[in-house]
């Protein structure tokens, strides 16, 4: 059994056990948070598709990670912007910042 939420404005393809990293959340590591924006269930005698959300199904996880202790990062993206025959250069770069959260449970009401 899988769903597809959205949260952070992506979507994700999910299952219980996966782990996932998310847009970070204002969680603290250990507690639970809930995903109430499931677009797609997929079970094994059942696909519910929603319109555009099921709001009879939820999702929760484990915070698996926080920002101050461990913080989990993206890739870093350089910025570099330049104006040529200027000398005028300025280098930047940027790391994401992201929440881990494994899934612990799909519930259906």
């Amino acid at each position: 059994m899988y769903t597809i939420l959205e949260t952070g404005g992506k979507q994700y393809r999910v299952g219980v056990g996966d782990s996932i990293d998310v847009e970070l959340l204002n969680a603290a590591k250990g507690s639970t948070v809930n995903f109430d924006r499931v677009l797609l269930l997929v079970g094994p005698d059942q696909t519910l598709i929603g319109r555009p959300t099921l709001p009879q199904v939820k999702v929760t996880g484990e915070v698996m990670s926080d920002d101050e202790t461990d913080p989990v990062k993206g890739p870093k993206i350089v910025v570099f912007k330049f104006k040529r025959r200027k000398n005028q250069r300025r280098k930047n770069g940027h790391r994401q910042h992201y929440t881990r959260v494994k899934i612990s449970g799909i519930t259906v009401a």
